[in-house]
């Protein structure tokens, strides 16, 4: 187990890298930068961009900042975005921002949508079924920025009855009981193409599971339904889902960003965004870092959970194996 664990990490660290170079290698090497607004400048101007360019070492080989970059990356310091501010003093708010969207959108999802694919997967063509194969199909085709806008005009604009974006009133920052006001929003957009989603993975995966021989001899030596339904079903049931789950991770992630935008979200992806479009490269390659070690460290974790839902599941030194 832990040999695989061990050769797992490094696979992990090896794809991080190549991310991690990949990444600056084009920002470096894409036509324009933070200063290109320089053309048709003054020359004094012109000279003030070139200082500032070299202040931040551009104007070396390409070599030379990635060692450079790579460096501080390993003593913790994130550098300076080109306004001259530490990237280290801020970014993590934005990290946390977006993980508390994603979070409580995702848990929000999990808590509906399990039980209620569950239900449905043991009621077939029934009415509660066939609701939640129509917001199925509405959660697929709907893109969640025009969810989000009707949300916004209907909720926001109309009814007034929550703030069309930002993440508090301006007399309340800091108060929790404000944050959650501001966050139903963007939360209620993210979720429900979750919950429409990750419910029609659950019917579908318990459909499969609960004709299995094994349930069948549960039954057949009086173990309630309730207990191989949601004890012994459902954990096998939820191998597909976590490993779904944890891939949709990054297409999660790029939805959440647009609904940061739609809401003015201060997240990591509104972040990324702005920094993108203000070619201030340094802040979005931090930002595309971040989101490339969270997608590969829970990646990771995803062998872990195997073993934990479905005990048929053994981690070996090749790789994960089902019994």
């Amino acid at each position: 187990m832990w040999t695989y664990l061990i050769r797992r990490g490094i696979h992990s660290l090896i794809v991080l890298f190549i991310v991690m170079s990949v990444c600056f290698c084009i920002m470096r090497l894409m036509p324009g930068n933070f200063w290109s607004l320089s053309i048709g400048m003054t020359e004094e101007q012109i000279q003030r961009a070139n200082e500032q360019k070299h202040l931040f070492g551009l104007d070396r080989p390409i070599y030379q900042q990635y060692i450079r970059w790579v460096n501080d990356l390993l003593h913790g310091n994130f550098g300076l975005d080109y306004y001259r501010t530490p990237i280290n003093n801020y970014i993590w708010k934005y990290v946390w921002n977006s993980f508390a969207l994603l979070g409580t959108s995702l848990i929000i999802a999990l808590l509906i949508a399990v039980p209620w694919g569950i239900y449905n997967s043991k009621r077939q063509d029934g009415l509660s079924d066939k609701l939640g194969l129509i917001l199925s199909l509405i959660g697929f085709s709907i893109p969640v920025f025009v969810l989000g806008h009707w949300l916004q005009n209907i909720f926001a604009f109309q009814l007034f009855w929550f703030p069309p974006s930002s993440m508090h009133t301006p007399n309340k920052t800091g108060e929790m009981g404000d944050l959650i006001y501001h966050m139903v929003l963007p939360v209620t957009t993210v979720t429900i193409g979750l919950i429409a989603y990750y419910m029609k993975m659950v019917r579908t995966s318990m459909i499969e599971v609960l004709p299995s021989e094994f349930l069948n001899v549960a039954r057949a030596k009086g173990v309630s339904e309730r207990r191989v339904t949601y004890r012994h079903a459902l954990r096998a049931a939820l191998l597909p889902i976590i490993t779904i789950i944890m891939l949709d991770l990054p297409s999660l992630i790029s939805g959440a960003a647009v609904v940061e935008n739609v809401f003015n979200w201060n997240g990591l992806g509104s972040l990324a965004v702005s920094s993108a479009q203000s070619r201030n490269y340094p802040v979005l390659l931090m930002s595309i870092l971040i989101i490339s070690a969270f997608v590969v460290v829970t990646n990771f974790l995803a062998d872990l959970l195997y073993t934990i839902v479905d005990p048929r599941v053994k981690i070996h030194r090749k790789g994960i194996l089902r019994r």
